[in-house]
């Protein structure tokens, strides 16, 4: 005889195949630099393909006309939204436009961020503050407006994305620092909205080949050295980003919240001198 709650069913009875049916999700930086799948990108098109009605955020309304349009042509259903996330007031304005449209919000991926590079000592304020404020205030504006949102309708899941450079610098130092920030943000707010019934976890992407990396000029020797790095041989693409978000935001990961999950093909553990 099982024991008392050893039963041996799934939370929802049955696994579905479609794991975000009836959900609200926005993805900011959903939009991609050039043709090609970023990490924003395949995290919208893998929501929608999941069920999710999905508000695609982005600086760029052309870039995320092009998401949208490649989640119609998959069957699902998103809209655009043309935003600047370093503005407090359009982080608000996209919070209510999901909500105008679907009603309520069920998941936030914040997917925004830019590098910078160099030493404490080569970088200046303003490089600094542009860093810190797209990298890290941008979560901190876009989780303000829809945590609430969130809250009234019984709870959610925010994924945040970091970097592994949180963990292993490489000479870009306001980028590390400001990914560092995004990392304790995401313990913290996973403590202060647990009561309300919203998990918040991170991810950590390692050397990914995304359209914007591709647009910052990377010729086949790096991308070579960059596949040598990982202990399995491979190099990332935003697909592997999009598949840790569509797990984090699913019921199946309804017992994990406040965690960091490096994306990097085994990267961040590998031994210096290897």
């Amino acid at each position: 005889m099982t024991a008392p709650g050893l039963d041996a069913a799934l939370p929802n009875s049955e696994p579905n195949p479609r794991r975000l049916d009836g959900k609200i999700a926005i993805v900011t930086g959903g939009g991609s630099r050039g043709e090609g799948i970023g990490t924003g990108r395949a995290a919208a098109i893998l929501f929608a393909r999941h069920g999710a009605k999905v508000l695609v955020v982005d600086r760029d309304p052309a870039a995320a006309k092009d998401t949208v349009d490649a989640i119609l042509a998959d069957g699902g259903e998103a809209a655009a939204f043309e935003a600047d996330l370093t503005s407090a007031a359009d982080c608000d304005a996209m919070a209510a436009a999901a909500v105008e449209r679907w009603g309520r919000i069920d998941i936030l991926d914040n997917n925004v961020g830019t590098e910078g590079a160099g030493t404490i000592l080569q970088t200046t304020d303003e490089d600094w503050d542009r860093v810190i404020t797209v990298n890290l205030r941008t979560v901190v504006s876009a989780s303000r407006a829809v945590i609430p949102v969130m809250a009234d309708g019984g709870g959610g899941a925010i994924v945040n994305l970091s970097s592994i450079s949180a963990i292993r610098p490489r000479g870009l130092t306001p980028y590390t620092t400001a990914k560092g920030g995004v990392i304790a943000l995401t313990k913290a707010m996973a403590i202060d909205h647990a009561a309300q019934g919203i998990r918040v976890n991170a991810i950590l992407p390692g050397p990914i080949y995304t359209p914007m990396v591709a647009a910052e000029g990377m010729d086949p020797s790096l991308r070579d050295k960059r596949r040598g790095a990982s202990p399995l041989g491979i190099e990332g693409t935003g697909w592997d980003v999009g598949y840790t978000a569509l797990f984090l935001v699913s019921d199946e990961a309804r017992y994990i919240t406040g965690t960091t999950l490096p994306v990097d093909g085994g990267v961040s553990v590998r031994s210096p001198d290897r």
